[in-house]
């Protein structure tokens, strides 16, 4: 692997680390807007693909039935902080379909944002399954389980018929056998599959165009473009890249971060999809790359520049509060992203 450098951190002027990994962007027929490293090697995308998996949740029409709203839909696409917000929303949509939190197949957590979990910790709160960052989804395959029949019991394991609906979405989407990909469980007991950036890529690009769909599936695509980018604190929560990150752009690029150093995003308005890993699966240098990838496609004007600075490139601090360094994509990646093929 010779994978080039997304994101450095400088001290004194100088860099003193660098994150190295790969990216691309294309359009809905797989034609490249960019590439940079090697984006043709397995990977697992883990939560980033999540708006891909909750298509399942939407064209099987049990969102419908059991009258969703757009926010839900956000939650279901979520890596969520555990906040109020989220944690009660899930607890609540469970007792709507008719189950509880011993239902939600992924482990017992607490919150995630720092100060949710220390207000949780001076009240000495009990743990619970909603407060997993995964239990969105998992709200969300359940209520696909209530509506299509299936049993709720081991919903999580990869031959359940929950699980393999969205799996064959997901090989459609991104022009892949699915049933081929290695797999394994993720942190959240689901199925988790691996596929090459291009082809998360293209699935995301197929979700920003859907006047490449068909019938329940494009419809499905729009709503959870709409759903995301219209209720970013579901996806997310309190400090977190996504939701600055789509709250800043104001519903121009749907984002969603995946563990180990995973991004993967969606703009409509140009058409394209894109996906990147760190090689190291570091979040701060996903984060920082995800900056060059918005920048590249001329996302990020001055106002949403500054909006985002403290998540895209945020400075390097000593335990006295100075500034020392800064953590940055490096000076040549937006012009070497824009140079590197040429625009559709």
């Amino acid at each position: 692997m010779n994978n080039p450098v997304l994101a450095e951190v400088t001290r004194g002027g100088i860099v003193e680390s660098f994150h190295t990994g790969a990216v691309i962007a294309v359009d809905a027929s797989g034609a490249t807007r960019f590439s940079l490293g090697d984006v043709d090697r397995p990977v697992f995308p883990r939560s980033a693909y999540k708006p891909l998996q909750s298509l399942a949740l939407i064209e099987s029409g049990a969102a419908a039935a059991h009258a969703l709203s757009a926010s839900d839909i956000a939650l279901a696409c979520a890596s969520h902080n555990g906040e109020a917000i989220h944690h009660d929303r899930v607890s609540a949509w469970l007792t709507e379909i008719g189950l509880d939190l011993e239902a939600l197949a992924c482990g017992v957590d607490t919150p995630m944002e720092a100060q949710c979990k220390a207000a949780f910790h001076r009240a000495q709160g009990t743990p619970d399954r909603a407060f997993h960052n995964c239990s969105g989804k998992h709200a969300g395959m359940l209520t696909l389980c209530t509506h299509a029949g299936h049993s709720t019991d081991n919903y999580q394991l990869y031959d359940h018929p929950s699980q393999q609906h969205w799996i064959n979405i997901l090989g459609e989407m991104c022009g892949i056998d699915a049933g081929r990909c290695t797999w394994d469980y993720d942190g959240c007991g689901l199925p988790a599959l691996s596929m090459p950036l291009r082809a998360v890529a293209t699935g995301f690009a197929r979700l920003a165009t859907p006047a490449t769909l068909t019938g329940a599936r494009a419809e499905a695509a729009t709503t959870i473009h709409n759903a995301c980018t219209a209720h970013p604190m579901m996806v997310a929560g309190t400090g977190r890249a996504c939701t600055r990150v789509m709250e800043a752009l104001e519903g121009a690029a749907l984002v969603k971060t995946g563990a180990e150093g995973v991004f993967a995003g969606s703009v409509p308005s140009l058409g394209l999809g894109f996906a990147l890993k760190i090689d190291d699966g570091s979040q701060r240098g996903s984060e920082v790359a995800l900056s060059a990838v918005l920048d590249a496609l001329d996302l990020i004007d001055d106002q949403s520049r500054s909006a985002l600075a403290p998540t895209l490139s945020p400075p390097v601090v000593n335990s006295r509060g100075q500034q020392v360094g800064t953590l940055r994509a490096p000076d040549s990646l937006v012009s070497t992203l824009r140079g590197s093929s040429p625009r559709l």
